[in-house]
């Protein structure tokens, strides 16, 4: 038990060290923010990969195909294709239209930009809607902090869910963008060690491919069966977690903050590349987690999210455990502060700056950030409190209300010119509202992403063209836009 503290307590304050190194170079709010534009195409690829797989990756998604079997694993194929069609379709443009549409910082920034609205509705609108979902998606990150110190030191809830919150917090709070991004480089590389060395040995130490596999048959023939009691709502809700990512802010920043566009393209085979390793690592890891629960009967699994925790804890020595346990927080602690990076800066930019103190020094805003930040991650706080929360059902409807909001609105104003901000509004409105109904209603088992991805890019479409008018300000912008990004696609 000491060596495995010992590594926990090495790992921590080695993130906050790169806070505060981070925080000496943090000087004004596109620092705190977007890190002055200024990633590298490997930081840049493998922080967007690590900001968006969080603790369910560990945790909720292993827990999901211990406790359902292998027909789980579709979520991760749907998770692949979206993830390569936002580096893909919305990275590169993303990033030249941000930079060029008054240097927006936030995505509501952006948006207001992009549509020439003068009285901030995009911003009043993307506010609340990413405090309502950042702080489900924080809680989530919260809880599974929780559960890790709980199983592994066999802490009381509560304790464990404040020493892993206060853990996160503090390296966000001085650092700013440039912690959460260089430790996310440093959480990426030790999430895929772990991901890829635990099932390897998993599978081994219950005596092979064959002999695991059939365990997981004794324990259950539908376990390894794809399809089985898959219907097609099911299928499709489990693919359609792909249509989440353009709408994911945590990770738009992360092609807003790239050094320039000329090497995204990098940046996306290398994220691609660690994503695909790490989801099947974890897929692996959840399925032969059965295999190893007939292995070892006398091992207590009292929840199925923590099978991750128990295979390490069984399997290796206190001190490789401790690394292991470890990329689990470094997976907890790369998106958690992300969220909680980009909620406070929606309130700092969208909100103080532009309505309360447009002329604020960029001292008093970054300090204004930090408070915000700590502002979100209190309430945040209390809804983990609850230790019945579920990790991936936390997950599953931040990433659907986000998902819906904001992905539908930033593609069309990717690539559709006359696109204007009555339709904006009223795609974000009318995506967070579904998500917010129908996760409440349950209806037909669908995935509410699914419904209200459709129903926002509908919502979209009719409503710029009831509205439209020729030549507008919004459709010259976007002329604007693209031709320097075409400039810039040359200049690669």
């Amino acid at each position: 038990m000491y060596t495995t503290t010992t590594t926990f307590i090495v790992y921590i304050l080695g993130m906050l060290i790169i806070g505060i190194v981070a925080a000496r170079m943090t000087n004004s709010l596109n620092d705190y923010v977007l890190g002055g534009r200024s990633l590298g195409r490997i930081v840049t690829g493998l922080s967007a990969g690590a900001s968006d797989m969080s603790g369910w990756l560990l945790m909720g998604l292993p827990g999901a195909l211990f406790l359902y079997g292998i027909s789980e694993s579709w979520i991760a194929v749907g998770l692949v294709i979206g993830q390569w069609c936002n580096w893909k379709f919305v990275a590169a443009r993303l990033r030249s239209f941000t930079a060029n549409a008054s240097d927006a910082l936030t995505i509501p920034d952006y948006l207001a930009a992009r549509f020439n609205d003068k009285f901030r509705f995009t911003a009043i609108a993307s506010a609340f809607i990413i405090l309502i979902f950042f702080v489900i998606y924080c809680a989530s990150g919260m809880v599974s902090a929780a559960r890790l110190f709980e199983q592994t030191f066999a802490m009381d809830y509560s304790n464990a869910l404040l020493i892993g919150a206060v853990s996160t917090i503090f390296y966000v709070f001085i650092g700013g963008f440039l912690a959460v991004s260089w430790t996310d480089t440093v959480q990426a590389t030790l999430m895929i060690f772990a991901l890829l060395i635990t099932p390897v040995i998993l599978i081994l130490n219950c005596g092979g491919l064959d002999v695991a596999n059939e365990m997981i048959t004794q324990r259950g023939p539908e376990l390894s069966n794809f399809l089985k009691g898959m219907t097609a709502v099911g299928l499709i809700s489990l693919l359609g977690w792909g249509l989440g990512y353009a709408g994911q802010p945590h990770i738009l920043v992360r092609f807003m903050a790239a050094g320039s566009v000329r090497g995204l393209g990098d940046a996306r085979r290398i994220s691609i590349t660690w994503m695909i390793l790490c989801l099947v690592g974890a897929v692996l890891i959840g399925y032969y987690g059965n295999a190893f629960a007939a292995r070892y009967p006398e091992v207590a699994i009292n929840n199925h999210e923590q099978i991750f925790i128990i295979v390490a804890q069984t399997l290796f020595t206190p001190w490789v455990a401790g690394i292991l346990l470890s990329a689990i927080l470094a997976a907890i602690m790369s998106t958690l502060s992300c969220q909680l990076l980009v909620a406070s800066t929606t309130l700092t930019a969208d909100f103080y700056r532009r309505l309360m103190r447009p002329h604020a020094s960029q001292t008093e805003l970054v300090w204004c950030g930090r408070f915000m930040l700590l502002f979100v991650a209190i309430i945040a706080y209390f809804i983990a409190l609850d230790p019945e929360a579920g990790i991936l059902h936390l997950v599953s409807y931040a990433w659907a209300g986000f998902g819906a909001s904001f992905g539908p609105c930033i593609i069309l104003s990717l690539y559709w010119k006359k696109m204007n901000l009555q339709g904006a509004i009223t795609g974000m409105v009318v995506g967070a509202l579904t998500v917010i109904l129908w996760e409440n209603g349950g209806y037909f088992g669908l995935y509410s992403l699914v419904p209200g991805f459709i129903l926002s890019a509908v919502s979209i479409v009719v409503a710029t063209l009831v509205t439209y008018k020729g030549g507008s300000d919004e459709e010259k912008l976007f002329c604007e836009l693209e031709d320097k990004f075409w400039v810039e696609v040359k200049d690669r």
